[in-house]
């Protein structure tokens, strides 16, 4: 007898047509492959999502998010026409309009505006990842009033990074992960570049590198650590500065690579009565000045053939100047910096910081390698190899979202500097646009006039007084405060001010609130019910104080109920998006590389009544307008739509959003005329554009001759860059010397010690402020779970299975402490509120700390789930317990719960009492529980199901 083995179909055809394009799901910006079938009525539909294994991002892997992306576009959720409020904030009571209407009714509000005084326009955007294009807007338009979601996010990371050493993590650089032998992480949990991260994670696991894991709470990440230091909130910046002394004490720093390619060799003034004390030695050209080693006389950092030098001192007058490693040494070395001293409040033995920084120096000196490439620096110098430091580190919120968040980013910057690993093999790595200078951003703008665009970009780094947006009376230019003496170097805005300031019309009123996609009434602000309040509050006229809102989402979120029009944003799968290299691009350590995404499938609520991308709906307001800068000479618009902008806007001649395919004939990158077939080429190649770097200017990019010229020729600068790490911060020392007095330029009374404290041009550690905090001492954090990202992840039908509620986690002490067991519900109180929640028990983490997963709480009406759905009834927020403003203080001042160097939010500074609350069975919900919102998409069915294809 014969047997016939059965055929196995190994790939069945899982779709008609495959269409590549950018997923939305994070901010990772991997590359997809988006499946496709027809239906009855020959319309094309989502039926699979894969990730793009010739993308450079993420090669192929794709993680829960980014597979769930099909529930995004098929979400009950999504709104579905604009709307136009007709009951009062907060009731959800809207009609339907159309287009033209919405269009009219909001050109109508903005014109007058702009005519009279274009500063009543606050125009703020959440999670967009198109700044470039929505700054343009609102410069165009004449406010001063823009920024995005950066300065609630990560500003402190950004800017820290920028100033000290010209660029930052995550976006900006990445680890070498094909040569560190050491990665080390600082507050990161796992929703930011998590694939890349676990791509990489397990690239160097597997040739046995050693991770360790800096953070409170061990999940994620930190989970699969070698070594995972559970901090003390806040303290992180004490315990990188307890690294570098012990470095510093065991000489076990790169003195070569410090003297040539960082101001540790500058001169600095140490007077105490002049008016530059602090200040660097220039020469007439501006350049500081080093002592040369091989002549013992003064010399430009850059001149060709210089060896400056790390010990220099020069006497001028009767002025003597110090190198900045001069100063680091004085400071860092005292015994205040010793790991016993720092050991208590960091909750770290001082053996285990010791080990810590023995295991940074062995392998960063110990494990050095060279990689065979000739390589010529800025100097003019030829260098034969390229020495490795095969230590790597990477940071994200959970430092940065501190008040002091700013000077623990440079901190942890001047330790990877030391150890000479940026930017070096096997450390840290530049992603294009960057490695540039702090000089080559532009300083912000803030000259409002009517009728007339902005002055110049809204947001920048400053470099002195000079540059703080300030009217001439010295009050805040802008209703965010942001670039004043309250938050000097606020590179991001202060998003999280806003709704505060324009309903106490300090420092002004406004007239129009414009937001997009930011989920202010809910997730997205500090003190969540007292924003509710202020977005329906009136005055005593019964005018709404912050007179109109307009918001634009793809979904039924909170905010909804609070804007009186609304317009309805299509799904990241059916628009055109820009990932440009003007903005945040997708560029990794070995190529520029930017990104679109495409209207892979038609929106099923098209037309009149239907959705559009809000990018193309900006165009159109500005051609309904007649902005400048969207407006040709004739009064004819420039473009059409979002598309007509990317493919045709020059930011300067030669330069647009995208960098590929440039030219007539579209062969030509980074630099070229429009290419009317531009985003044609992007399709054809799978959404994105790559231009590797060349292999001799892969490393040492600030100083490699190599890259600079690669970065001129793709058009990333338009002469070469080269500068040096600034240790030393001058521009945070000419705020001091306002401070001290000096200037025509000088802070209020009630300013000045605080900007002597906090500015210090080296790295600082100072307590955050938890004055009126008392009896409330325990740590309260939130992290992002790697399953959802931001606010609009939470109504995914897939994604709500992984996380449907969150509890409150305590660790093992405070679960013992409090008589707590699994599933109990505690109160937690805040000199702010209160919330009760179920806690469950966690002992991988910091003895003090709490923490729960964020924005998984819902409002119920919202997001069209059920009133009874978990994310509305268990699912809580810890943004109830949060204030934007500090508690009291006694001195009649309200200061902002914010970094006071950056402004950025500091969530992570929130201190909380924790108290067992009543039996679990009087408890069905979390508490507060606010009334439902009537939702204009209503609620969706129990069961979502639908059926793709024939």
């Amino acid at each position: 007898m014969t047997f016939q083995q059965p055929r196995v179909e190994t790939s069945p055809k899982v779709s008609d047509e495959i269409r590549q394009t950018t997923c939305y799901m994070c901010a990772c910006r991997c590359g997809i492959n988006v499946h496709m079938k027809t239906n009855e009525d020959g319309k094309k539909e989502v039926a699979y999502i894969e990730g793009n294994r010739d993308h450079p991002v993420n090669k192929g892997v794709l993680c829960a998010k980014g597979s769930a992306g099909i529930m995004q576009v098929n979400a009950p959720s999504r709104l579905k026409a604009p709307l136009k409020r007709v009951g009062p904030r907060g009731s959800g009571e809207f009609e339907e309009i159309s287009w033209d209407e919405a269009l009219e009714i909001a050109a109508g509000w903005l014109e007058p505006i702009r005519r009279d005084d274009p500063s009543k326009l606050a125009f703020f955007t959440g999670r967009d990842q198109s700044q470039s294009f929505t700054g343009f807007w609102a410069q165009n338009f004449g406010t001063c009033n823009y920024a995005a979601h950066g300065g609630f996010c990560s500003v402190n990371m950004a800017t820290a990074g920028i100033y000290t050493m010209g660029g930052a993590f995550w976006e900006f650089g990445q680890p070498d992960w094909d040569h560190t032998k050491l990665f080390m992480l600082f507050g990161v949990a796992e929703d930011h570049d998590s694939n890349p991260i676990k791509m990489g994670l397990g690239k160097i696991k597997a040739r046995g590198a050693r991770v360790i894991g800096v953070n409170p709470i061990r999940s994620g990440y930190n989970a699969i650590a070698d070594d995972w230091v559970g901090i003390t909130p806040g303290t992180d910046g004490l315990f990188i500065l307890a690294l570098v002394h012990e470095l510093m004490k065991a000489g076990k720093i790169d003195l070569d690579y410090l003297s040539r390619y960082t101001n540790a060799p500058v001169l600095v003034n140490q007077d105490p009565h002049s008016p530059d004390k602090g200040l660097f030695l220039r020469d007439d050209h501006g350049s500081p000045l080093v002592i040369n080693r091989t002549t013992g006389k003064l010399a430009p950092f850059d001149m060709k053939g210089v060896r400056p030098d790390l010990g220099g001192s020069f006497k001028m007058g009767d002025i003597t100047h110090v190198s900045v490693f001069q100063l680091m040494a004085q400071r860092y070395l005292k015994d205040e910096y010793a790991p016993e001293a720092v050991a208590e409040r960091c909750g770290i033995p001082a053996k285990r910081i010791r080990a810590i920084a023995a295991e940074l120096a062995r392998v960063a000196f110990d494990e050095a390698f060279e990689l065979d490439q000739e390589w010529t620096d800025f100097r003019g110098e030829k260098h034969k190899k390229m020495i490795g430091r095969p230590v790597a580190m990477h940071a994200m919120r959970g430092v940065s979202a501190h008040a002091n968040g700013f000077q623990t980013c440079r901190a942890l910057h001047v330790l990877q500097i030391l150890l000479g690993t940026v930017e070096a093999p096997g450390g840290f790595r530049f992603k294009p646009p960057y490695p540039k200078p702090v000089e080559a951003h532009p300083a912000p703008h803030c000259r409002v006039t009517p009728n007339k665009p902005l002055d110049g970009p809204h947001l920048g780094f400053v470099h002195g007084p000079e540059h703080l947006a300030l009217k001439s009376d010295g009050s805040p230019a802008r209703i965010d405060k942001a670039f004043t003496w309250e938050n000097p170097m606020s590179s991001h805005g202060l998003m999280h001010m806003v709704i505060s300031n324009a309903h106490a019309g300090d420092p002004y009123k406004i007239d129009t609130l414009f937001m997009y996609m930011a989920n202010m009434s809910w997730n997205s602000s500090m003190n969540t019910g007292g924003v509710i309040e202020m977005l329906t509050d009136k005055d005593a006229d019964g005018a709404y104080k912050i007179p109109r809102i307009i918001y634009s989402d793809a979904y039924s979120s909170e905010m909804v109920a609070y804007a009186d029009l609304i317009l309805p944003d299509t799904t990241y799968l059916e628009r055109h998006d820009c990932i440009s290299m003007l903005d945040r691009p997708i560029c990794e350590a070995d190529g520029a590389a930017d990104a679109i995404r495409w209207p892979v499938i038609e929106p099923d609520r098209p037309g009149h009544h239907g959705v559009r991308g809000f990018q193309t709906v900006l165009v159109q307001l500005a051609n309904k307008m007649k902005l400048p800068g969207f407006t040709n000479e004739d009064g004819s618009a420039k473009w059409q739509d979002y598309a007509d902008y990317i493919v045709n806007h020059e930011r300067k001649p030669g330069i647009g959003p995208l960098a590929g395919f440039r030219g007539p004939d579209g062969d030509k990158s980074g630099r070229g005329e429009p290419n009317p077939q531009q985003l044609d080429n992007y399709i054809k190649n799978g959404g994105f554009f790559v231009e590797h770097i060349p292999a001799e200017a892969s490393y040492f990019k600030p100083w490699n001759r190599a890259y600079q010229d690669w970065a001129v020729d793709l058009g990333l600068y338009d002469s070469p860059q080269p500068y040096l790490f600034q240790l030393y911060v001058e521009p945070m020392r000419k705020f001091q010397l306002a401070a001290e007095g000096h200037g025509e330029r000088q802070p209020p009374e009630h300013l000045r010690q605080r900007i002597k404290d906090t500015m210090d041009p080296l790295p600082i550690w100072y307590e955050t402020d938890q004055q009126g905090n008392e009896g409330f001492t325990v740590n309260a954090l939130t992290q992002r779970p790697m399953a959802m990202y931001h606010s609009w992840g939470s109504q995914n039908a897939w994604l709500r299975q992984l996380h449907g509620h969150n509890p409150l986690y305590l660790p093992t002490k405070l679960m013992r402490q409090h008589d707590l067991a699994d599933g109990d519900w505690a109160r937690v109180s805040s000199p702010h509120g209160e919330i009760t929640v179920p806690v469950m028990e966690m002992a991988a983490l910091n003895d003090n700390t709490v923490w729960t997963w964020n924005a998984i709480g819902k409002r119920k009406g919202t997001w069209g789930l059920q009133e009874d759905a978990p994310e509305a009834t268990r699912g809580f927020l810890l943004n109830h317990l949060i204030h934007e403003l500090m508690p009291p203080k006694g001195d009649g001042l309200r200061w902002a719960n914010s970094d006071p160097i950056t402004g950025q939010a500091a969530w992570f500074d929130l201190k909380v009492k924790i108290e067992k609350a009543a039996a679990p069975a009087d408890f069905t919900e979390s508490q507060p529980s606010l009334e439902p919102i009537k939702s204009p998409v209503g609620t969706g069915p129990k069961n979502l199901t639908w059926k793709v294809g024939k």
